[in-house]
């Protein structure tokens, strides 16, 4: 298997032979699961989980979502057999950029726009965000196995 991911403490891991299709999900229910503004998730074909197993949450009659129990990470979608994966759990989320979305209600007005955002400057410093924050280490697991 060669593709592979998992959640920021390395409690649980995953591996896929490929990844299929890829999408964002505006709907109100992603963005709760996510904690962001629409839920980013990639196919998987053949997939594993290869350490630990995910705790689970039945968002609805036809969806549960796994996450870890130790750290949190939201980790899949997973409907009649099929599990989607979140892009960012990937160690190499740029593997999956969505091909397409799925447009419901409650996307966000300003989600077309982000783009355009600015850079974020330090207002003390005038530093950008990688200078401002190189001193942080992170206490991730390592993107890989």
């Amino acid at each position: 298997m060669s593709i592979s991911g998992g959640c920021q403490c390395g409690a649980v891991r995953f591996s896929a032979d490929s990844l299929g299709a890829s999408s964002i999900c505006h709907c109100r229910m992603c963005q709760k699961a996510t904690g962001g503004f629409f839920g980013p998730y990639v196919d998987m074909v053949d997939f594993a989980w290869t350490h630990g197993t995910p705790k689970y949450f039945q968002s609805s009659e036809a969806v549960r979502r796994g996450f870890c129990g130790d750290c949190g990470s939201h980790l899949s979608f997973e409907s009649k057999g099929q599990v989607g994966i979140a892009i960012g759990a990937l160690d190499d989320p740029e593997l999956a950029p969505p091909a397409t979305q799925l447009v419901f209600p409650e996307k966000l007005s300003y989600v077309d726009h982000l783009g355009e955002l600015p850079a974020w400057v330090n207002p003390k410093t005038g530093q950008d965000a990688q200078t401002t924050f190189s001193a942080v280490r992170s206490r991730q697991h390592p993107d890989q196995d």
